[in-house]
């Protein structure tokens, strides 16, 4: 966590570039500063791969040497403060979930891992139950009921696969892996095999080469038949954009509480990303999510289990489609050309004839529409002086949220579909939106009016302010009413009242998201005092203005005996920025007015650089570049 992770050792000769990019993508998963590859005779061949010319790779590969950054197989390693060693032979067919990309599994885990999940949430009756909570005893049988969908009477049971698709940054853009689901998938159709009805299934490259070279392949035929069919290029299932659910699909979810599961080929599966009618995400290669489509379930077991029966009535394994790497390696070389690539990226800035229809004013200054629901104009600088004002202690501080580990970007600020009945919801329709067109949270992220409404509004948060409700609630205090986070926080605001969080660790992994810290700071969140931060979070965080305090190693808010109806005093801060060096100390006291308990401990100001202080003295990055630009 927090280290440039270097890849070296003779294993490199057996990864393709696509395959690296895989594996550097995931860095923000796996918890790296970067991922990183060295430029070697691999760096070259992707460049001819993707069209470049000859006299391009020729300059890459001398100005490479001549820096000394190209690596053969003669090149000594570098020195490393550390080192771990992975033998790829021991590399196995693993998938990720359901609610973590680190919480990996191997295939003969995921039944015994789903059936502990689901005893988790249904043992005591009830999927609405959060995972880490009281003991509860196991679930007896697969819960179920029957559901007629187009015309089709189906069993629609615990651990089905609602959502299955192709999609994210992270793999599609590798041909082993596009051809290889392609090439499954033809296995498949082959065998008279086909998707389950209850799977909603899609198909979203992250390149239009990736359907270049699929139709070159003759295989877009047989995902299509499979349901895998095109919707779009670029984020789609993977941040939330899978639309809703056949009706009565999600009628049944939801009437009898079944905990349903999504398979995608992204590289992030928190809790409510998804759709809001699964329980559980698993992330898996592109020939699994086809495979999981056509099990239907994910509770099967692919060594033992069949997929399903062959047209003759004969049952067909998950080994008897799964495509060779010699079949994989064949159409690799037989239909990804270079004149693909080529051809899509000579013209990928211009855009279609809607994208170059669309008016574009010709202003210095960008033209703000009030009517917009997409576009505001963000109060940032608002009533902002020319100079910072000092840095002042917070005092009378009331705990907006208190949750536990490993809260994501996705908790706080969700980028997926937003709810009718939510606050931000309720904006839209008071714009005269209709809930058909509310779109997403990712799509409005340029209205900090939708934006402020969706901060902590994730269906799947759980708020110990008040933990028998999941989602976007909280307690306001003192007067004890259950409302909406934002509603609460407007209250806090017209009492004047400034606001913390309070967490466990990992706050803020997931997605880089700027929202994340904007969105909390326009709630009137002051400070954020949590176990440990994920790293891009911390600083998005100071470049909002809002204080990041973490818990000294050891304590945590259950061990302080903090309940959150405590009102807070943060002291010293000033004395603590000043400091030449760390660790940088301040007080934070808490009272009950109810009890009268109070309780005092030190946290470590997480503010780490020079840079980020003057940024924090500014009130934030944006107030900081904008007075920087006012004295030149």
């Amino acid at each position: 966590v927090g280290k440039f992770v270097e890849f070296y050792g003779p294993g490199l000769a057996n990864l393709r570039l696509a395959d690296r990019a895989t594996i550097g993508n995931m860095a923000p998963e796996y918890g790296a500063t970067c991922g990183i590859f060295p430029v070697d005779a691999m760096t070259l061949d992707y460049l001819r791969f993707t069209g470049r010319s000859e006299e391009h790779v020729r300059l890459v590969e001398a100005y490479m040497k001549e820096q000394g950054l190209f690596r053969t197989d003669d090149t000594p390693d570098a020195e490393y403060s550390d080192t771990l060693e992975l033998d790829l032979s021991t590399v196995e067919p693993s998938v990720a979930g359901p609610r973590r990309p680190q919480d990996r599994l191997r295939l003969s885990e995921v039944k015994p891992s789903f059936q502990q999940y689901l005893d988790t949430l249904v043992g005591n009756g009830t999927a609405t139950g959060s995972a880490g909570g009281a003991a509860v005893a196991p679930a007896k049988t697969r819960r179920g009921t029957d559901v007629e969908v187009n015309g089709q009477k189906i069993r629609l049971e615990d651990g089905a696969v609602v959502i299955a698709t192709i999609t994210s940054c992270t793999n599609t853009s590798n041909p082993s892996v596009m051809l290889g689901a392609g090439l499954l998938a033809k296995n498949a159709v082959e065998r008279g095999l086909r998707a389950k009805p209850w799977v909603k299934t899609s198909l979203a490259p992250g390149s239009k080469v990736v359907t270049d070279y699929l139709a070159d392949a003759n295989l877009t035929q047989y995902l299509e038949q499979l349901g895998f069919a095109l919707v779009g290029y670029g984020c789609t299932t993977c941040i939330g954009n899978s639309g809703p659910l056949p009706e009565e699909i999600s009628r049944a979810i939801a009437e009898h509480d079944l905990v349903t599961v999504s398979v995608l080929s992204g590289n992030r599966n928190f809790e409510g990303r998804i759709n809001p009618d699964v329980r559980g995400n698993y992330l898996a290669s592109p020939p699994l999510v086809v495979a999981y489509a056509l099990a239907g379930r994910i509770d099967i077991d692919w060594y033992n289990e069949p997929i399903g029966e062959d047209s003759n009535g004969r049952s067909v394994f998950l080994k008897d489609i799964w495509p060779t790497t010699a079949d994989i390696e064949a159409a690799i070389q037989s239909s990804v050309k270079p004149e693909m690539f080529t051809r899509q990226y000579a013209t990928v800035f211009e855009g279609d004839d809607r994208w170059r229809a669309l008016p574009a004013p010709e202003s210095d200054l960008f033209e703000w529409d009030d009517a917009s629901t997409y576009i505001k104009h963000p109060p940032y600088f608002v009533d902002m002086p020319r100079e910072p004002a000092a840095v002042q202690d917070i005092s009378g501080a009331r705990v907006l949220a208190l949750l536990g580990d490993s809260i994501t970007t996705d908790h706080i600020s969700p980028a997926g579909s937003i709810k009718a009945d939510s606050p931000a919801g309720q904006y839209l329709r008071s714009h005269g939106v209709e809930p058909k067109d509310f779109n997403s949270y990712g799509s409005r992220r340029g209205n900090h009016e939708v934006m402020v409404r969706g901060t902590f509004a994730n269906i799947r948060l759980r708020n110990q302010l008040n933990p028998e409700i999941e989602g976007g609630y909280t307690t306001h205090l003192p007067t004890g009413e259950t409302m909406s986070i934002f509603d609460a926080a407007m209250r806090y605001q017209e009492e004047g009242t400034p606001l913390v969080v309070i967490a466990g660790k990992e706050y803020g992994s997931g997605s880089s998201r700027d929202w994340a810290a904007k969105g909390p700071l326009l709630l009137g969140v002051r400070a954020v005092i949590v176990e440990s931060f994920e790293r891009i979070h911390r600083s998005n965080l100071i470049g909002m203005g809002v204080l990041p305090l973490q818990f000294k190693p050891g304590e945590s808010y259950p061990q302080l005996g903090i309940t959150g109806r405590e009102v807070f005093d943060i002291q010293g801060l000033e004395s603590a920025l000043a400091q030449p060096e760390g660790p940088r100390m301040v007080q934070v006291i808490g009272r009950d007015p109810d009890s009268g308990r109070e309780l005092r401990f030190e946290a470590v100001v997480r503010i780490d650089t020079p840079q980020e202080i003057e940024y924090y003295r500014h009130g934030g990055i944006l107030q900081y570049v904008l007075r920087q630009l006012l004295k030149a």
